[in-house]
């Protein structure tokens, strides 16, 4: 097995809990206004559409377009092992939900805005609960 990069892990709290740690079942989830279905992230205690306190947390399908990406090629920590690809992904049920991540499993001049994408986990063990960071692979085309 070879050595996972270095990540700052996020602190945990009960707002953000279910979306660090969906991962371990293989979901992506987000905190959801109950009135609206408004998807909130990052967490909040309130939603921003309706102002509503009524909040669950939701799966959502993991797929995600790529809006944006740059190919990292400078060592500023260690980490990935150079180049690696930082991207905003537009989450499918609600593009205005965008996450900065890591697109992974293929060669960084094959990734492109529009490129389809969907949510793998990388698994953090921490001193007090597990971490399982969202990352995305391209979605295989038939």
């Amino acid at each position: 097995m070879t050595d996972l990069p270095f990540r700052i892990l996020p602190q945990l709290d009960d707002l953000n809990r279910t979306f660090w740690t969906s991962g371990k079942e293989g979901k992506l989830r987000f905190l959801s206004c109950e009135e609206c279905g408004y998807l909130i992230h990052p967490p909040a205690p309130i939603c921003p559409r309706d102002l509503s306190k009524k909040l669950a947390p939701r799966a959502v399908s993991g797929n995600a377009t790529v809006a944006t990406f740059s190919i990292n090629h400078q060592a500023w920590m260690p980490g990935p092992e150079l180049p690696y690809v930082v991207a905003i992904v537009e989450i499918d049920e609600q593009p205005s939900l965008r996450l900065t991540t890591n697109i992974v499993h293929c060669e960084p001049q094959e990734v492109h805005i529009g490129m389809k994408v969907r949510a793998i986990f990388e698994h953090r063990p921490d001193d007090e609960e597990d971490i399982w960071i969202p990352i995305f692979e391209p979605i295989p085309t038939a």
